[in-house]
């Protein structure tokens, strides 16, 4: 019997493109206390305020970009493990959703009773937040101590900096950036800026000044998601050999009243289509799968704004997906990846 499997953790989608489905998905994902992070009280009366419009308008957008086999964040999820099983020889590669179906629950009570004493659960997050890597894992945690699972656990952690990560990012958008094009926006996911602030060790430098991220220790570095984007962007940009000015960083899917951390991707676009750029190019290195966010958000609504703006051509570079130099390079990530203390 093999002794270590592999957990690959996504963020989820609805069970379908129907209001019903939507408003479920989204209530489990807002009250999780590491996205929304006001007391209960406050986050249910905000949540329930956001479910009496927010599911029609979602269900809308997913059913814009769903496919046959179903929501195309799983399906590439789903490609993702086929190839990974290929690669990870220790034991079974299963896939798991943060939110909606398969559960981190359900994966972990299959592998513990299918004997799996050691597991590596790997958020696929390149950048450190609490609502994605944190939530992942303490809800694993959870599970093992609730369920009173004999199971030990290893952590993939944050591979925002990564050589095998960022060479698999610079090899799958090389095509793209081989065209003609005038200007790349790496338009990354947002968070509210007290999240970052709330982490910083210190509590004396996020947001300080201008400069903050790229003077971040390694202390603030750790739990910094905007100096994680920032090295991802500024590292993917010296492999590529990119000129200064040719590319930009921006913050996408801001929700609710609370300052985000800009510059904002709708700022962004706006300016570039004004500035006279008449094709961009624009790539989400946060998500390492097409979903709402990029294929919606950035493909359709994106696009939409940057010709209203003077703009023509908005070219969406896929997401590594089920890329073969990208499973290679997850492999080799959690071959690496701590145990849990």
């Amino acid at each position: 019997m093999t002794d270590h499997a592999l957990l690959l953790v996504n963020l989820g989608s609805p069970a379908s493109t129907s209001v019903a489905d939507v408003r479920s998905y989204l209530n489990q994902f807002l009250m999780d206390p590491y996205v929304i992070d006001l007391p209960w009280p406050v986050r249910r009366l905000l949540v329930s305020l956001i479910l009496i419009k927010r599911p029609e308008q979602s269900a809308h957008a997913y059913a814009s970009i769903w496919w046959e086999e179903g929501s195309p964040l799983v399906v590439l999820s789903r490609r993702l493990q086929q190839a990974m099983t290929a690669r990870w020889t220790h034991g079974p590669v299963e896939l798991a959703m943060r939110y909606g179906e398969p559960s981190i629950e359900s994966k972990l009570l299959q592998l513990a009773a299918q004997g799996h004493k050691r597991i590596t659960l790997a958020p696929l997050y390149p950048q450190f937040a609490d609502s994605t890597v944190t939530t992942v894992v303490e809800e694993a945690r959870r599970v093992i101590r609730e369920k009173k699972l004999n199971v030990q656990l290893s952590i993939l952690q944050p591979f925002y900096d990564q050589p095998e990560y960022l060479d698999a990012l610079v090899a799958s958008a090389k095509p793209y950036l081989e065209q003609d094009y005038d200007h790349l926006l790496l338009s990354f996911h947002g968070l509210p800026e007290r999240h970052l602030t709330k982490l910083d060790p210190t509590g004396q430098h996020c947001f300080k000044n201008e400069d903050c991220c790229k003077n971040a220790s390694p202390a603030v570095l750790a739990t910094c998601y905007r100096a994680q984007c920032l090295r991802t962007a500024s590292e993917f940009a010296k492999r590529m050999g990119l000129e200064e000015g040719k590319w930009s960083v921006s913050f996408q899917s801001r929700l609710g009243r609370a300052k985000w951390i800009e510059p904002y991707t709708e700022a962004r676009l706006d300016e570039l289509g004004k500035s006279g750029a008449k094709k961009i190019l624009v790539m989400c290195p946060a998500f390492v799968a097409d979903c709402i966010e990029t294929l919606e958000e950035i493909g359709d609504r994106g696009l939409e704004q940057f010709r209203e703006a003077g703009g023509e051509e908005l070219v969406l570079v896929p997401c590594l997906n089920d890329d073969p130099q990208w499973a290679k390079a997850l492999s080799a990530l959690c071959e690496r990846a701590p145990l849990a203390l």
